[in-house]
């Protein structure tokens, strides 16, 4: 399976980061991002970087949230916290691993009709819905990775095998054998 991993761009000196995972450092206390796992959807060094937090799950539907869906294609859709920004509104996203060809496709903001057509045809996309979304400013996601804020990963299967904590601690393994130890360090110290 292909991976996507941080690259840089011809004859530049920033990251290309888009289709890339960032992990909450164990470090990173921001109640906002705290043990977070970031799908980054766009970035660049001049625009800044947006994303959806997808290890959080709200255990909610769509058709719960919003009652003029009940009885739509997109009624049974999981609701996530995407992230602080514009935390009122929906962001629909979906995604589809390919092993045969070692590709995953990414379909970013995308409307309703779309997600409905991919819902009805059996397509095989996880279809997913974000209460707000992750973003950055121009150079504030780099300051923080330089911060070490955040671990940069390659996309994971792991999106769609496991859920909450458990995607975070799964990816951040995987790492490295330092952030192993980190990933399962619990909240109280005291505890250990």
């Amino acid at each position: 399976m292909m991976r996507f991993t941080p690259d840089r761009g011809q004859g530049e000196d920033a990251l290309q980061l888009a289709g890339s995972l960032l992990l909450a450092h164990p470090s990173l206390r921001d109640s906002n991002f705290k043990r977070s796992v970031v799908l980054l959807a766009a970035h660049s060094a001049e625009d800044g970087a947006l994303g959806v937090i997808v290890n959080r799950p709200l255990d909610q539907v769509l058709g719960d949230y919003d009652t003029e869906l009940q009885g739509s294609d997109l009624a049974d859709v999981p609701l996530y916290e995407g992230g602080p920004v514009g935390s009122d509104q929906i962001i629909l996203v979906a995604w589809q691993w390919s092993p045969g060809d070692g590709t995953f496709r990414l379909y970013f903001g995308i409307d309703e009709a779309k997600a409905c057509q991919m819902l009805e045809q059996g397509s095989g996309f996880e279809v997913r819905a974000f209460l707000g979304h992750s973003g950055w400013g121009e150079g504030q996601l780099e300051e923080e990775i330089d911060d070490d804020s955040w671990v940069l990963a390659t996309l994971s299967p792991d999106l769609d095998a496991q859920q909450g904590l458990a995607v975070w601690r799964s990816i951040l393994s995987g790492v490295s054998p330092e952030m192993r130890l980190l990933a399962e360090e619990p909240d109280d110290l005291s505890m250990n």
